[in-house]
């Protein structure tokens, strides 16, 4: 029971010196199996040899718990942290000590559940607030993570978001942590001669760090011997990079002298939400995380056994099978790690019922009563906590000790009683939140169509719902209580009809709607992703309109919010209704393969998009949306005229996609090479950045290379002017390549302010456009271009960058060309036209013949060129004339070979 019903059943007029106890039941298998997995853990650390850099070795550092739910797989997951926590023998548990040549144990307690709202990276921050116990700084961990928050979290102070998050606020205190980052910006400012610590997470700074890294400079001696801190700061920064911080903080706690480390131990509660999810995303940051730290040991509670043993998943994880996890698969003989949790035994269930209500330090439930309520229970606590807030709601109400016939009942018919001891406007709210998975108190009110918060106040004192002040909604029904409360009402006086359900779906619906936050910002994409999905499960149960929730929908996708949207089955269906589903499912299946669309195979996401769009039921201000995903789906297939036909549906409305839209077919028009198309396509947009970008990427392809060069300093000059230095990055970045194309001298000056402008923002395709721009400059006079060029194809080949693959072998031809290298200009020919895809690129083949004044195969795709293919002809070849001239080659002769 919650401390507020304690209070109340104190103040109660039944009360009469009753003392409502808080009994946990003693699990002490669960309790066994911690203290030995801790002490094997701990030997295993202290072993000779043992490296937290070794990645051959299998883990031994998970103990799982799981069960059914109601089994009190949460309750013990705080007391286990509890107990970590002070070390002591606990009374109430009847547990032992933790173990004393165990030494300092640092737990941190982790719940997963949705209604939580912690993300990946509060599970990462979670556990750097609690190694800071230690007092020792984390040298390579925080350094890293000072380079990741400036970028994904530009202006918002790392203290404030900690401040502001109240799990991470409970996690540890937030001033050791920025006391000891401070120290470590200034000792790497002082070893580096840096200028300020503010410095230290800027781009220049950090190369610098790297720099030093990679020479093993006496400065930063202790930092270089952790071996991947310099790859992890060069990385993209973002949640795939993120996922491999824990290696760097398993070193840091590596280097800790013994005397004043301690044992980190990580409680993940409610994994199932982790380990549910499609496509095991989330579980393999997870997962990868658990592998990096082997001086950690990880207690997981959740509904489900750890599948990481099953060689099947290879390919979702990074680790599956039974070698890299000998203890977690069934077979495990030695030592096991996973647990199943089970109902409490008879001698709990007496023990609970005989404790939980005293007075004068007997029990006050009679032995009948407790016999019948043990067996009732069939071991389950929650039943058990049931059974006893219905004993004392009697005995408050009545005076009267209730005899066993009042416990005469199964789980639902428990419920039933209880329900028909709430109030009518209690039952109401009660009936109405089942449908929700968290809730507000105006929430709820507003939900059951109730003029006073009284009712909603009173229901959310009981101890069946629970509350999570940090969630967006902080509310929530146990969810045997939510799946109950349906059948008990069947049988309750005041019953709902199934047209009161719908009524309440739809009051509910509307309420959710209510409640859609303002756009941007972490918090509000957590309440966003709160309405959209509890607003879709109501209106798919219930086939209700889908009304505001095409609005939240639009705000899933353009603020690229990209959490999973599951597909709910419609509970109210009749088997005589036909299969075709609702507007609602209609739309939840576009937004879950929108969202899948980013990690599936783009094949699959376009199948499902195909099938939605063919059922004709989704919203129409929603049909761009799977328009929209279609055709870009399809253009990475390489469709490109079925992904023009989805993306001109789209272009020819008014939605938030429109322009994007529009952008995507003058896109799909110049990579094949239809330019007068993309003209037409870009003239319409509107004149911002990305329609002088358009045009800059346009131009220098009809070898126009001044008017390129001038509308992509448009845009460059527009995206600053707009305060946004991405966009300005990759407008700088198609400068410097067309710049390359013809002036070596002013090719040197825009490259340089390309790379300085990338030095703030991390473009993959950018900085490598800028590289390929080098190769373009220095093409015909650094006879080693071709091997720059092979070098950098494999860094944009692993890095699945296949516009820059073609660019990159359009520069090598371009050299070969300047050098009058006929045979090598073939074999360069041969390898770009392995970036030919459905006629994709078909026009650089083409612009590579204008070099040579060769004939292209004829069943190359030709380009359909601005000003006709005769004035083209003529401006690419006057360039190779005029680089050549440049660079004192005579016409038709090759330069002079290196010796």
């Amino acid at each position: 029971m919650s401390p507020q019903s304690d209070l109340r059943s104190l103040f109660s007029p039944g009360h009469d010196g009753v003392d409502a106890q808080d009994v946990f039941a003693n699990r002490h298998d669960e309790w066994r199996a911690t203290t030995d997995s801790l002490l094997a853990h701990w030997g295993a650390v202290r072993a000779p040899g043992f490296s937290v850099e070794d990645f051959a070795t299998p883990r031994r550092n998970v103990l799982v718990f799981y069960g059914v739910g109601g089994i009190g797989k949460t309750t013990l997951s705080k007391r286990l942290e509890t107990h970590l926590t002070t070390g002591l023998e606990s009374v109430g548990s009847e547990w032992g000590p933790v173990p004393a040549e165990v030494g300092r144990v640092l737990p941190i307690r982790i719940d997963l559940s949705r209604q939580g709202g912690v993300q990946f990276e509060d599970v990462i921050l979670a556990m750097r607030l609690a190694v800071a116990r230690v007092g020792h700084p984390m040298r390579a961990f925080d350094l890293a993570l000072r380079r990741y928050w400036e970028v994904n979290h530009p202006g918002e102070p790392l203290e404030g978001y900690l401040r502001r998050n109240g799990f991470l606020r409970r996690a540890g205190d937030v001033t050791d942590l920025r006391e000891q980052m401070r120290a470590v910006a200034e000792d790497v400012v002082q070893a580096l001669t840096l200028p300020t610590v503010a410095g230290v997470a800027a781009t220049t700074a950090v190369r610098e760090i790297v720099r030093a890294l990679r020479q093993r400079r006496s400065a930063v001696r202790a930092l270089a011997r952790c071996t991947r801190l310099a790859d992890l700061l060069e990385a993209d920064q973002d949640a795939e990079t993120l996922s491999y911080f824990p290696h760097l903080l398993a070193w840091d706690l590596a280097q800790v002298p013994v005397d004043r480390s301690g044992v980190l131990v990580v409680l993940l509660d409610t994994f199932e939400e982790v380990g549910d999810r499609s496509h095991r995303d989330l579980e393999r940051l997870f997962q990868r995380m658990v592998w990096l730290m082997p001086n950690a040991l990880f207690i997981v509670t959740g509904r489900n056994r750890l599948q990481w043993d099953d060689p099947s998943l290879e390919g979702q994880l990074d680790q599956a099978g039974p070698f890299p996890w000998p203890q977690l698969a069934p077979a495990a003989s030695a030592d096991p790690r996973q647990h199943l949790v089970g109902f409490l035994s008879d001698d709990d269930r007496e023990r609970y019922l005989r404790t939980r209500l005293t007075r004068n330090d007997e029990p006050v439930i009679p032995p009948e009563v407790r016999s019948e309520i043990a067996c009732r229970s069939y071991g389950l606590p929650l039943f058990l906590d049931l059974a006893v807030m219905r004993f004392l709601d009697i005995l408050s109400r009545t005076g009267t000790v209730p005899g066993p016939a009042e416990f005469d009942h199964d789980f639902p018919a428990l419920v039933a009683r209880i329900v028909r001891d709430l109030t009518p406007g209690e039952r109401t709210v009660l009936r109405t939140v089942t449908l929700l998975d968290s809730f507000t108190v105006d929430l709820a009110t507003a939900a059951a169509g109730l003029d006073s918060d009284a009712s909603a106040l009173n229901l959310v004192e009981r101890p069946f719902v629970g509350n999570d002040p940090a969630a967006p909604w902080p509310y929530r029904l146990h969810d045997l209580i939510r799946s109950a409360v349906r059948e008990a009402d069947a049988t309750s006086e005041d019953r709902w009809s199934p047209s009161d359900w719908r009524r309440g779906a739809q009051r509910t619906l509307d309420a959710v709607g209510t409640q859609m936050p303002a756009p941007g910002g972490y918090q509000h994409r957590r309440q966003l992703m709160a309405c959209l999905t509890q607003g879709l499960r109501i209106a798919c149960d219930f086939q209700l309109e889908p009304g505001w929730i095409v609005d939240a929908a639009w705000r899933y996708v353009i603020e690229s919010v990209w959490e999973p949207i599951d597909i709910p089955d419609p509970r109210s269906r009749t088997d005589d209704e036909p299969d075709t589903p609702c507007a609602a499912v209609a739309l939840a299946r576009v937004l879950h393969s929108a969202s899948r669309g980013q990690r599936a195979h783009r094949q699959d996401t376009a199948d499902e998009l195909e099938a939605v769009l063919s059922l004709g039921v989704l919203p129409e201000p929603a049909e761009d949306i799977a328009h929209y995903f279609l055709g870009e789906s399809l253009r990475h297939l390489g469709r490109y005229e079925a992904s023009a036909e989805h993306m001109g549906h789209v272009a020819a409305g008014r939605s938030p996609m429109a322009g994007e839209a529009r952008r995507g077919l003058a896109h799909i028009a110049r990579h094949l090479g239809d330019f007068p198309t993309a003209l037409d396509t870009i003239e319409a947009l509107d004149h911002d950045t990305h329609y002088y970008r358009a045009l800059g990427h346009l131009w220098w392809t009809q070898g126009d290379l001044a008017l390129s060069c001038s509308t992509y300093g448009t845009a460059r000059e527009l995206a600053l002017a707009d305060h946004n230095p991405g966009h300005a990055a990759l407008a700088q970045a198609g400068l410097a390549f067309a710049a390359a194309l013809g002036d070596r001298t002013r090719a040197d000056q825009q490259i340089e302010l390309a790379r300085s402008l990338l030095e703030n923002v991390k473009q993959n395709w950018s900085e490598t456009q800028v590289r390929t721009a080098g190769l373009l400059r220095d093409a015909g006079l650094d006879a080693h271009v071709p091997a720059r060029a092979r070098e950098l194809e494999r860094d944009a080949a692993e890095a699945g960058l296949g516009s820059a693959l073609a660019y990159i072998r359009f520069a090598r031809c371009f050299h070969h060309a300047l050098r009058a290298e006929n045979d090598q200009l073939l074999v360069a020919r041969d390898q770009l036209q392995l970036s030919v895809d459905h006629g994709e690129y078909a026009y650089l083949v083409e612009i590579t013949h204008f070099f040579d004044g060769t004939e292209p195969d004829p069943d190359l795709r030709r380009a359909n060129w601005i000003d006709g293919p005769d004035t083209v002809v003529a401006r690419w070849q006057r360039l190779i004339a005029e680089r050549r001239a440049a660079l004192g080659y005579e016409p038709n002769t090759q330069p002079p070979q290196p010796s």
